[in-house]
């Protein structure tokens, strides 16, 4: 070679391209490749003589060993450090209590409440269903709606004339008495004092009549009324006068006959004619005749004096009424119009319409294991579900019988505008239920719940669930209080007001418990069949 760059032996070219075949060579390569691959080599040497390719391949070597320790290095301080470092929540958990095998459950420290939900409707204080009873007179038929003058949902006035049943007005008057009797001149009572308040409210006073009397003044205030509504009132004795005139005539009669009998007294002959018999003395004819004449005018007197009692007996009978089926009294006004189910031309059959007065309550029925536990005085909340609104208010009453509320009169009836029979709701005790504020008049017609507070502790009390307590062989009612490590106690306790599936308690005696507290509630099958060493527990050995 020339240029200074000398040949090179056989040998030296040798070692680089085993070594060179030794890192580069794939495992998957063919034997023909690893006969070329020494030539190759040859010429590579015979291209680059210098020693550069087996440094670097020495460095490539080392690397790779670095990294190889490092990845070794890393995982086992990974390993390590898995061992040693644990978080709170593990931590936590391996140094708890093993699994309880019973079921546990806290002590709380609130107000217990046992409530009761029913459903109410939304209705005034006051409700009545209207109901004519018209007397037919002679050649009448039966009774038949002949005007109707309000609708459902319209306000009633005091006074106002709801319908006509065969000619015949129906109209309400103030009042907190019902009407059972038909109202006629010389009655008394408070049913008639009632009667004379209304009608003086209205304008028509009972002049000098006393309260509770149905006199004279009275008789002219109620004529004022009817006349006032555009009706004549019915006349209280149905004889076409017949009375008033024969007693009339009676008077008359006996004042003309006390008339005569003194005319005849004063001519001296006693009303007989004569005074005695032919050839009888005089005195004792005219002594005699003047006793007769006396008798006769005093007996006169005692028949003019019937006569005008009886005048007066049936005067004071005589003139307007009241039917019964004629009046409705209403507490307060305006009122409303609740239901109307007739129409001009509906035969009458039981109620027509079903008016309401006063401040909105509800009316609730209560089922008979429902009734036991609720009283006049108890918290009630009411919700209406449309419009979302609540409201505090109490029970005012609980009937003491069985009823069936009304059904809701709604839409025309059938044919002759008879109504056609509704469905009535569920029987039940009636709780009526007074709101403690005025309730919007919105709510009215409305269904909403009720959530009557049927019993409740007299502030916060220890409670827990029903199922933790338990009483003994030796009548002691007690609950199992299990602490951290597991261990159970017994305490015994008095039960006090239950509800919702809590049982208010109290320690007695030495008994320690307190907010927070863990009773046992039931057992764990899971766990508590588990034995110590992995077995079961059989039924008994």
């Amino acid at each position: 070679m020339t240029d200074g760059i000398r040949d090179l032996a056989p040998a030296e070219l040798a070692a680089p391209a085993e070594e060179l075949e030794q890192v580069e060579k794939p495992e998957q390569v063919g034997e023909a490749e690893q006969v070329e691959k020494p030539e190759q080599a040859k010429e590579a040497g015979d291209a680059e003589p210098s020693a550069e390719p087996s440094a670097g391949l020495s460095r490539r070597r080392a690397w790779v060993a670095a990294v190889a320790v490092g990845a070794v290095l890393l995982s086992a301080a990974g390993v390590g450090a898995s061992l040693v470092i644990k978080s709170p929540a593990q931590a936590a958990a391996e140094a708890g209590p093993p699994p309880l095998d019973v079921l546990v459950a806290r002590v709380e420290k609130r107000v217990l409440r046992d409530t009761l939900v029913v459903r109410g409707t939304v209705t005034s204080a006051q409700a009545v269903q209207v109901t004519p009873v018209v007397a037919g007179g002679e050649g009448s038929g039966p009774p038949v709606v002949t005007k109707v003058a309000v609708g459902q949902g319209d306000p009633v006035v005091a006074g106002k004339v709801l319908l006509e049943v065969s000619g015949r007005p129906v109209f309400a008057l103030p009042g907190a008495l019902p009407v059972y009797r038909d109202l006629k001149p010389g009655a008394t009572g408070d049913d008639v004092k009632q009667l004379q308040k209304a009608l003086a409210g209205l304008g028509h006073g009972t002049g000098s009549d006393k309260a509770g009397t149905f006199g004279a003044g009275t008789k002219a205030a109620l004529g004022s009324f009817y006349k006032s509504i555009g009706y004549d009132p019915l006349p209280a004795v149905a004889d076409g006068g017949e009375a008033v005139n024969g007693a009339e005539d009676a008077v008359t009669t006996a004042e003309r006959s006390l008339e005569d009998v003194k005319a005849a007294a004063r001519s001296g002959t006693g009303g007989t004619g004569t005074a005695g018999g032919k050839g009888d003395p005089g005195a004792t004819g005219g002594k005699g005749a003047g006793q007769d004449a006396a008798r006769s005018v005093a007996r006169a007197r005692e028949d003019l004096a019937k006569a005008r009692e009886r005048l007066a007996a049936a005067r004071a009978a005589a003139g307007p009424m009241v039917p019964a089926g004629e009046v409705v009294f209403l507490e307060s006004f305006p009122a409303r119009a609740d239901s109307v189910g007739v129409r001009p031309g509906s035969a009458v059959s039981g109620a027509v319409m079903t008016l309401s007065a006063g401040a909105l309550v509800v009316r609730g029925q209560l089922a008979e294991h429902q009734k036991g536990l609720v009283r006049a005085g108890q918290k009630v909340e009411i919700l209406s579900e449309v419009s979302g609104v609540t409201a505090a208010a109490e029970v005012l009453s609980v009937a003491d019988t069985v009823s069936v509320p009304p059904a809701p009169n709604g839409g025309q009836g059938e044919g002759q505008g008879q109504q056609a029979p509704a469905p009535s709701g569920p029987s039940g005790y009636e709780m009526l239920v007074r709101p403690l504020a005025a309730l919007d008049a919105k709510l009215a017609g409305q269904d909403v719940r009720l959530t009557v507070e049927a019993a409740a502790t007299d502030g916060n009390a220890l409670v827990v669930p029903v199922t933790a307590v338990s009483a003994g062989t030796d009548g002691r009612t007690s609950v199992t209080v299990v602490d951290g490590t597991g261990a159970q106690r017994r305490v015994e306790i008095r039960p006090g007001t239950t509800g919702d599936g809590y049982v208010e308690i109290r320690p007695t005696g030495d008994g320690v418990i307190a907010d927070g507290d863990s009773v046992v509630i039931g057992v764990e099958p899971g766990v508590a069949d588990e034995q110590p060493g992995g077995g079961k527990s059989g039924g008994g050995s």
